[in-house]
């Protein structure tokens, strides 16, 4: 008999339903389980005791993984970082998954010494080797305390992140109000981003380096020093051209998503393949004109 005892009566509930499922996928019955004062699961092995113990240690594994871990991480940021809004904790959340499905190799290197799915699983193998019969709750205080301060490593990372996101977010909004309503000096421009950033007009000429520095405006420069590229962004925020044809071969580059959170709809990804072609064409028909 493998038997845990709850406090919450929905733990046990759900905890019940996750056994269920997998004695049912399992094709093995599930008379012997046995929900008993609304708080206590327990599962009679004595046929086929490996078997039984393996899958009920797999669905303890599921339902602490789905059912509780997010209510941890929630319980994490309410306490100790005071984030209590839902929407702001959803965020957050999806920071933290992001990380622990392996999404987010850039935050990933900060936890790369911890691995929670492991270590929980190595709890749960321990306290099943020990014991037949176990209240979770204590479970969840001695055993978990080592895992639980790897979980609030990742909401510390996550949190960071999601300032600098809000940040980010906050800057993308004043270099569009910057831009709305601003008069274009050049209608169309042509951005190759290929060994290097280049600017050309609507006849495929080259702007040179010095014309884009005297387009700037300085007050751009001056409210924004550090944030706004001077290279790149601040150019084209002054020349507010009303479409950019880009051109680059990696259309993921942050620099790339920055120009097009700036300027979005003005904002036209061609191949880079397509703008020597376009200047060649560009260049004969010109040529024809003389």
């Amino acid at each position: 008999m493998i038997e845990i005892i709850f406090q919450k009566n929905e733990d046990a509930k759900d905890f019940y339903q996750y056994l269920q499922l997998y004695l049912a996928s399992s094709a093995l019955s599930t008379n012997i389980l046995r929900f008993e004062d609304q708080h206590i699961v327990k599962m009679n092995i004595r046929s086929n005791g490996k078997k039984y113990a393996d899958i009920f240690k797999e669905a303890f594994y599921q339902f602490i993984k789905k059912s509780k871990q997010d209510y941890w991480f929630r319980r994490i940021l309410a306490e100790h970082y005071y984030y209590e809004d839902e929407e702001e904790q959803q965020q957050i959340l999806e920071i933290i998954h992001s990380i622990l499905e392996g999404s987010r190799e850039d935050l990933a290197v900060f936890v790369s010494d911890l691995d929670v799915e492991k270590n929980l699983k190595e709890a749960i193998s321990q306290i099943f080797q020990e014991n037949i019969a176990f209240s979770f709750d204590s479970f969840v205080k001695f055993r978990m305390r080592p895992l639980m301060d790897q979980l609030a490593k990742y909401v510390e990372i996550s949190i960071d992140e999601y300032k600098m996101e809000q940040e980010y977010q906050m800057f993308i909004q004043t270099l569009r109000d910057f831009l709305s309503g601003r008069e274009a000096k050049l209608n169309h421009i042509h951005l190759l981003i290929d060994d290097g950033i280049h600017f050309f007009d609507e006849h495929f000429y080259e702007i040179k380096r010095s014309d884009l520095t005297r387009m700037i405006d300085r007050k751009l420069l001056f409210n924004h020093p550090v944030y706004v590229d001077s290279v790149t962004i601040a150019p084209l925020l002054s020349i507010a051209p009303t479409s950019i044809y880009l051109y680059a071969e990696d259309m993921e580059q942050p620099l790339v998503r920055t120009i097009q959170n700036i300027f979005e709809e003005r904002l036209i990804f061609v191949p880079i393949a397509k703008f020597y072609e376009r200047k060649r064409q560009f260049s004969i028909t010109t040529e024809e004109k003389i």
